[in-house]
């Protein structure tokens, strides 16, 4: 889901990379946190919770709560404790997508 940003940058004008969250090219700060860098970018939903599916993102920002959980690489990592960088590729986190899961 993505919609107008809740969050602005604090620096609007600073350095920016390309990412790829979910196969949508997405240019945000170079060096913040993922996290940061996602909400930024407009996205509200960056995993659901595996009972509900109900939509989850990032929430306390230091790693502490795991609702930022993103898929990088094909490795569950929490997006508030990542550095964006040019060229990475991240995947929202769903039930489905956990490694080692064969009902997928």
């Amino acid at each position: 889901m993505s919609a107008k940003a809740l969050f602005r940058s604090i620096d609007p004008v600073g350095p920016r990379v390309t990412i790829e969250f979910d196969g949508r090219r997405l240019e945000v700060p170079a060096d913040t946190t993922l996290a940061a860098a996602l909400l930024d970018a407009g996205i509200r939903q960056s995993r659901q919770t595996p009972v509900s599916g109900a939509p989850r993102t990032a929430y306390c920002m230091m790693g502490v709560c795991f609702d930022c959980l993103v898929l990088i690489d094909g490795i569950s990592r929490q997006s508030c404790q990542v550095r964006t960088q040019p060229g990475l590729k991240v995947h929202s986190h769903c039930p489905v997508h956990i490694e080692g899961d064969t009902d997928a």
